[in-house]
């Protein structure tokens, strides 16, 4: 189930810990409405909030939908204007750049499109493509990357999209190179999926 919080209720939530604590970097998750999309996007304006990662979270493990089609329409006019890095994997960068992905070659093309829309830098995840290799895609604007891992069996993968997200942001708030951050935030979510626990009888 989904209960959508009031976008007054977000923008609160984030004056209070910009107020009180201060933030050195951001990540944005699960928006699902374009009304919280356009309020995150004026907060992260009128706060000044710095290094801005966006991770255009559209779909559960589960396949249910978690953006609204208005609200991908909001993140590509409202929100990655401000954001130094976005996160997509292959399907939400499908949709963010408007081409199939099936290659390197395509998400490297995704890339450049989703560039275009206005943030710093684009990373499209490499999960969702065949090989025996995991291959995450970064475009800064001029030079591109990549970030080879071997493709892990398991099952353990739930949230490995938002964890990666927020691995980044951890690092860049460290003052750490945008490269860097993205090596490392795959080196720590491989650990994950490698020593990942069974629990439950959903997804690990």
């Amino acid at each position: 189930a989904v209960h959508v919080v009031p976008a007054d209720v977000v923008v609160a939530q984030i004056e209070a810990v910009v107020g009180d604590i201060g933030v050195d970097a951001a990540k944005t998750g699960m928006l699902l409405s374009a009304a919280i999309v356009e309020a995150v996007a004026a907060a992260v304006e009128a706060l000044e909030i710095p290094l801005l990662v966006v991770d255009p979270v559209m779909v559960a493990k589960s396949g249910d939908r978690l953006l609204e089609d208005d609200a991908v329409k909001a993140i590509k006019t409202q929100l990655l204007r401000h954001a130094y890095v976005v996160t997509p994997n292959c399907p939400e960068a499908e949709v963010l750049a408007g081409v199939a992905i099936t290659s390197l070659r395509d998400a490297r093309e995704a890339a450049r499109r989703i560039h275009r829309l206005g943030s710093t830098a684009v990373i499209v995840k490499g999960g969702h493509l065949a090989g025996p290799e995991v291959v995450d895609i970064l475009f800064d604007g001029r030079d591109f990357f990549e970030f080879s891992g071997p493709r892990l069996d398991s099952s353990n993968t739930h949230g490995t999209g938002c964890t990666f997200g927020a691995a980044v942001t951890a690092s860049l708030a460290h003052g750490r190179p945008l490269e860097e951050a993205t090596r490392l935030a795959k080196t720590y979510v491989e650990g994950g999926i490698r020593h990942g626990i069974p629990l439950g009888h959903g997804h690990g």
